[in-house]
């Protein structure tokens, strides 16, 4: 059985720098807002909405979500528009040695 995760809602303190960050650093691959309500923002496409925010108390752990690229330039393209929206590097795109053909980047958002 093929187990699909539907969504992921992760806690953020300020939700509308969240919402400016994550519209600029998702544009690439295709993501936008498709919901907002006084409490959440979630982001996607169309009919889904796979990537949402609920405001509370700032996160006291980091939380690791990767989203797949179709290819090495949105990847580029995304770290690109993370960086420029206030995100933070924390690996520049390149090749990684998980096997296969890996290609990611990785950026810290506003809330760390």
């Amino acid at each position: 059985m093929r187990v699909a995760v539907d969504h992921v809602k992760l806690p953020v303190a300020d939700l509308e720098r969240t919402r400016e960050f994550y519209a600029v650093a998702l544009a690439p691959m295709g993501y936008e807002l498709v919901f907002e309500g006084p409490e959440s923002i979630g982001f996607g496409s169309k009919d889904r909405e796979p990537l949402a925010f609920l405001r509370t108390a700032a996160p006291s752990v980091g939380t690791h979500v990767a989203v797949t690229a179709a290819d090495a330039a949105t990847v580029v393209a995304f770290y690109e528009a993370a960086i420029a929206a206030g995100g933070r590097d924390n690996d520049a795109p390149g090749p990684r040695p998980y096997g296969g053909e890996y290609f990611a980047a990785f950026v810290i958002d506003p809330d760390g």
